[in-house]
Parts: structure tokens; C-alpha cells; sequence
């Protein structure tokens, strides 16, 4: 059985943020045909500067997806713990997030979308 839990990194190649989000935007679509269920984007954190401004222009424009129902919603990786109610929900629909090695690392650097 495919795994319903999927990994992109954003910020390979080191994009501009609009790159960044047209990539984003492929693998939603890829990752909906796919029958993925939670996609994780690695976009880092802003060490260098650039992972800081995709993980805010991603998480911008999955704020608007939520918004228009076209996702179920998202999970910033610093909120990604067992005690957060949005993971738990997300457990109920990709049990491999469970196993995730994020689970409580509370990494910034990463999102997970529940598609």
C-alpha cells in the first residue's frame, strides 16, 4: 500500500518565493491525483534569508487556499505535536504521520497540508 504522506522541498535550487509557490501549487495538484492525504513542504526557516520568505509566502497562500476550501488546512511545523488538536485530527486521516520524524521537534522550518 502507497504511502498517503508525501515530501517536498521548496526551497531546493534556492527559488525566489514565486518559484517557490508555482512549484507548491504542482505538487498540490500531483499530490491530490496521487491520493496523497497530507503533504509536508520543506521550506526552511530563514537562516539564509530566503527560507524565511517562502515559509511566509507558502503559508500565505495556504492560508487562501484554506480559506476557499481548497485545502483542509495546514500544521507549521513548530505546532506539530501530539497536544496540538489540528495534528490529531491529521492522524485520523494519514496514520504515517505518526511516524513522522518531525512529531515534536517543533521544526519551523516545515509544513504539513492536509489535503
Amino acid at each position: 500500500m502507497a504511502s498517503n504522506l508525501r515530501t517536498v522541498n521548496l526551497e531546493e535550487g534556492m527559488p525566489l518565493v514565486d518559484e517557490a509557490i508555482r512549484h507548491l501549487t504542482r505538487e498540490l495538484h500531483y499530490s491530490r491525483k496521487s491520493g496523497v492525504t497530507v503533504l509536508k513542504i520543506i521550506h526552511g526557516y530563514g537562516s539564509s534569508g530566503a527560507g524565511g520568505r517562502i515559509r511566509v509566502g507558502a503559508r500565505r497562500y495556504l492560508d487562501g487556499l484554506a480559506a476557499r476550501g481548497e485545502i483542509t488546512g495546514y500544521i507549521p511545523g513548530e505546532r506539530f505535536s501530539i497536544f496540538d488538536e489540528d495534528t490529531r485530527r491529521a492522524f485520523l486521516v494519514c496514520n504515517d504521520l505518526r511516524k513522522e520524524h518531525d512529531l515534536e521537534r517543533h521544526n519551523n522550518g516545515v509544513t504539513f497540508i492536509v489535503l
